[in-house]
């Protein structure tokens, strides 16, 4: 019972922060260029990023803390586990390290070009914003896929 409501809570952390890098990039991001102004973009970037950051604040913890438990408690610790078990610790670990660079670095540059209405400062940060939630995006699906197929290969 325990190991299930860990899986559950594991799994929907890993559903909001995977699934809100893919919306926001393959989405959110085209949507608005298609209807939106530079400015408005910036706007709408910045409101969008705000509380899908706030969003990673809670599911990140919860994702890596279920995941240690499950891992030590379900599947016998790190000499027990997997290979894609290890695979996908270690990718949840830098993915954890990506999003705090992210948040502490480009996403605080754009917050403070944002408020001196420096627009191409923005536009940069935004730029280095997309290429780390790319990076995570891209490790968040390799992790997905690697949970399904290491029960297969073991």
């Amino acid at each position: 019972m325990m190991a299930d409501l860990l899986l559950a809570l594991h799994l929907l952390g890993a559903v909001l922060w995977v699934g809100g890098m893919g919306f926001a990039l393959l989405v959110l991001r085209p949507a608005a260029h298609e209807v939106l102004e530079a400015p408005q973009r910036l706007a709408l970037a910045q409101a969008a990023f705000r509380r899908f950051f706030l969003i990673v604040w809670h599911a990140m913890p919860i994702v890596l803390l279920t995941g240690w438990a499950l891992f030590f408690l379900w599947h016998g610790g790190f000499g027990g586990a997997r290979w894609s078990l290890h695979l996908m610790h270690l990718l949840g670990l830098i993915m954890g390290l990506v999003f705090f660079a992210l948040f502490f670095g480009p996403w605080a540059a754009m917050r403070r070009a944002m408020a001196a209405n420096d627009r191409p400062g923005a536009a940069r940060a935004l730029e280095s914003i997309r290429k780390l939630v790319l990076m995570n995006l891209v490790m968040g699906l390799i992790v997905v896929a690697f949970s399904g197929f290491g029960r297969i290969a073991g």
